[in-house]
């Protein structure tokens, strides 16, 4: 089953399940209230758990090695004169490029 099928189906119950609630609200029927919002509830979590691991793009990670040496290279330029706000401006500016920002 495709994810597309899935949100398609999910978006069917939260519909119903909205009406369902109301319905059985208005009739004083706790049980069909429960009912209703536990089977709501199993469609929102399967569709988390499908688009979780339906995902695409991988996630990014933080290297640690690599800011530290992009920190040096910064601090190094500010040692020889550059001012730190406009180094630090120029590699978030690099950073948002980078990204396709």
């Amino acid at each position: 089953m495709s994810l597309r099928v899935l949100r398609t189906m999910c978006a069917v119950v939260f519909i119903g399940g909205i009406a369902g609630l109301v319905i059985s609200s208005v009739l004083d029927n706790n049980g069909a209230v429960l009912t209703v919002g536990l089977l709501t509830v199993v469609a929102a979590v399967s569709l988390l758990a499908a688009s979780a691991v339906a995902r695409r793009e991988p996630i990014d990670a933080f290297d640690e090695a690599k800011a530290e040496r992009l920190e040096v290279s910064v601090q190094r330029l500010v040692d020889s004169g550059a001012p730190e706000s406009d180094v630090r401006d120029l590699v978030r500016e690099a950073m948002r490029l980078g990204r396709g920002a």
